[in-house]
């Protein structure tokens, strides 16, 4: 398995912030791109979580790991992780929205808290990060890195608020990149599939639920794990994405092949 010691130093004097930063795909991100030498931010609501993953980056001994708990659908939250990692640090250099939640069950039996709820943190959790962070990007020249879903991208069963949050990730960060492309402001959408991570481990065939559909939601590759979409990360928030902006970079084994 890769560590620092191949990663190069992509991220030196650049400032990061991670959302869902306490486990999987955010936790996975947040150690590459320490890794690769940046001083970054991690936000998550599970402070115990993010406790660990900061250990796991110190005992790197490369980049650093700072965190602040706060949920990134409650505005006010959002302006003080933000200013935490601004006023901490000096600037901010990449945004990587990556926090989300996901629920699977039969369309006549989502309620619609369970649809505000996933959607709250999904799609207006990544708005909210972006508008607030946005002045600091424009100023630093930097990039945001959003995470959608192959659910954005074709038919998933059982999963309809996740299915639309992640559709909308992807049409606001495309609407992000023209608007701010020529300001100097990159925005790139990644959108995974078959990634193990605790969201993942929420699957469940919902009641009467038809199992021949499961094709559409499993990869020709093997499963793999957070690393797989955090490299992917890395490249194209790193100068070797420089020419990326409104790119959607399916990370998936093949699942919609």
């Amino acid at each position: 398995m890769s560590g620092p010691e191949t990663w190069g130093r992509r991220f030196a004097d650049k400032v990061v912030l991670v959302t869902g930063a306490a486990s999987g795909i955010g936790a996975a991100t947040c150690v590459r791109l320490a890794g690769e030498g940046a001083t970054v931010v991690g936000t998550d609501v599970d402070e115990a979580g993010l406790a660990a993953v900061a250990a796991s980056v110190a005992e790197m001994g490369v980049g650093t790991m700072a965190t602040v708990a706060g949920d990134v659908a409650d505005p006010d939250d959002v302006r003080r992780i933000v200013a935490a990692a601004v006023e901490g640090h000096g600037r901010l250099d990449v945004l990587a929205n990556v926090a989300g939640i996901l629920r699977f069950n039969n369309l006549a039996d989502v309620t619609l808290d369970e649809w505000a709820q996933v959607l709250a943190v999904n799609l207006t959790g990544t708005f909210l990060m972006c508008q607030t962070a946005m002045p600091h990007l424009v100023e630093s020249g930097g990039n945001i890195v959003n995470m959608s879903s192959t659910a954005a991208l074709g038919g998933h069963p059982w999963t309809h608020a996740y299915s639309a949050s992640k559709g909308g990730v992807l049409a606001f960060s495309l609407g992000l990149a023209v608007e701010f492309g020529r300001r100097g402001v990159r925005t790139n959408v990644v959108a995974p599939g078959s990634i193990e991570t605790p969201i993942r481990e929420q699957f469940f065939f919902p009641e009467g639920a038809d199992k021949s559909l499961i094709h559409r939601i499993v990869a020709l590759d093997q499963s793999r794990g957070p690393e797989a979409v955090a490299s992917v990360v890395a490249f194209v928030a790193s100068e070797d994405g420089a020419h990326m902006n409104g790119s959607v970079l399916r990370v998936d084994g093949g699942t919609l092949s």
